[in-house]
């Protein structure tokens, strides 16, 4: 029996993230004007809506319904039902003396995949919340979600603004932390849409505060805040006390609101709250819009990647951090969260409220992080400088994590060369290797493997919808 592989495995984000077009991600059944076709057609276009007028009917007439549904503009997810709630209990059950119970919002992104990974192996009850938005493609987060699931993670698929499936998830299980990292990440991609970065890190933070707030008990509760609420702001290295009220991008505005109104519900409602202000994470199973990684993917390709230069030849560095360092920041804060003091929406007397910085404290150019890409991929890079855009990019960040050290013991250990090696060899094997996705018994299960890291490079075209990939795998170890 092969093991499970650990996850060895801030935005700096360049845009919303798109793969060159594979004709099987983006494959659409082409119908021949034959008129058998389209009889068969229509016939299941009828068929489908009289299905939707039936299962309407049934919802509105019954008030006992097992399953509940959440409708917005932006997704419909179901829920619901005995067999659900058994899945949401097994996976938040608390295994370890003193474990705590966590749900963890965004578990099948990048930081939330490792936090939980590291929740569960230790014995800690978890309970993923995920909405699998396509901000990038959602098929590495089903990627993400199998392997959660081998370790025994569900996570529940929802909105964090659905407030009945929040209520229904408190019901069922008493969370003693909530570990909020569901966010719309990046900077650029909020000039095409800002609506979203309302919607998630607004509305949505608020929408689980509420919750929290009624809950009985009510939960510790430690949030994702960013770099980038630092802004304009030139004083360096970046202090939890320095001015935060000059934000560069809508992003960075939207997880200064979020500490406002942290500090709005702590004050008023006495929720323990923890901010944690991620600087540039990066590491295995990232995201693909993040510079290293699409710059390892053009590097690999042999096209040209976009160095950024500030004014006047200014060097643009970002203080990288690894993502198993960010994993330890973030458990050291839930293991020093204090309880929440309220109770029924009511406060009973002050709570903890504190926010960190979690960076590494050596900020590092991005010309020498593609320098170091070069030796590890033996590639040489094509670049091309280009002026910083203003979009929402800063030119530098640098974290003081003095603050951090002390309170909740956060040392990061590994220097961007040694986190890179273990990205890209995550990249170029981890992945293709039979260990990935635990047991691999025959050529078909290697295949599908296989098809992940064809996905990531994007040097290839893979043999099934990439929609359909994570399926496949999460069946295949059934």
């Amino acid at each position: 029996m092969k093991q499970m592989p650990h996850l060895d495995s801030a935005p700096s984000t360049p845009g919303r993230f798109k793969m060159d077009k594979s004709p099987f991600i983006h494959h659409r059944l082409r119908w021949h004007s034959t008129p058998c076709a389209k009889l068969t057609f229509w016939s299941l276009v009828l068929l489908g809506l009289i299905l939707m007028f039936f299962f309407h009917s049934s919802q509105s007439n019954s008030n006992s319904s097992p399953i509940s549904s959440s409708f917005s503009d932006y997704t419909t997810f179901s829920w619901g039902g005995p067999k659900w709630e058994k899945r949401v209990r097994s996976s938040a059950k608390v295994r370890a003396p003193n474990g705590i119970s966590v749900l963890v919002t965004g578990a099948a992104g990048f930081v939330g995949t490792h936090v939980s990974a590291a929740l569960k192996k230790r014995g800690d009850g978890v309970l993923g919340l995920d909405n699998f938005n396509d901000y990038y493609d959602p098929s590495l987060k089903r990627a993400r979600q199998a392997l959660l699931e081998r370790s025994g993670v569900f996570i529940v698929e929802g909105d964090i603004n659905d407030e009945a499936l929040l209520k229904k998830l408190f019901e069922v299980v008493p969370f003693t932390h909530v570990m909020h990292l569901a966010a719309q990440a990046g900077v650029r991609y909020a000039m095409r849409n800002p609506a979203s970065y309302v919607h998630s890190n607004v509305a949505g933070f608020v929408s689980l505060l509420e919750v929290c707030k009624s809950a009985k008990p009510q939960p510790a509760i430690v949030w994702a805040s960013s770099s980038s609420v630092y802004g304009l702001n030139t004083k360096v290295p970046f202090s939890e006390k320095d001015r935060t009220d000059q934000p560069a991008s809508l992003y960075a505005a939207t997880k200064k609101a979020g500490e406002e109104i942290a500090h709005t519900y702590n004050h008023i409602y006495g929720l323990s709250l923890t901010g944690l202000r991620f600087f540039t994470v990066y590491g295995p199973w990232g995201r693909p819009d993040m510079a290293y990684f699409f710059f390892t993917r053009d590097i690999l390709k042999r096209k040209a990647i976009p160095i950024f230069e500030a004014p006047n030849h200014g060097t643009v560095a970002r203080d990288f951090t690894y993502i198993d360092d960010i994993v330890k920041g973030c458990l050291g804060a839930l293991d020093t969260a204090e309880k929440s003091t309220g109770s029924g929406g009511k406060k009973t007397g002050p709570a903890q409220l504190r926010v960190f910085n979690l960076g590494n404290t050596s900020p590092v150019p991005v010309s020498d992080l593609v320098s170091i890409l070069e030796k590890l991929l033996k590639v040489k890079a094509k670049r091309t400088v280009m002026k910083l855009p203003r979009n929402g990019d800063v030119q530098f960040t640098h974290a003081n994590i003095s603050l951090a050290q002390r309170e909740l013991g956060y040392r990061p250990t590994t220097d961007l060369q040694t986190g890179l090696k273990k990205f890209v060899r995550w990249l170029r094997f981890d992945i293709s290797s039979s260990m990935a996705f635990g047991d691999i018994v025959n050529e078909r299960d290697k295949h599908v493997v296989r098809s992940v890291v064809h996905f990531v490079l994007d040097e290839h075209p893979i043999n099934v919808p990439a929609l359909f990939l994570s399926s496949a795998i999460t069946h295949l170890q059934h």
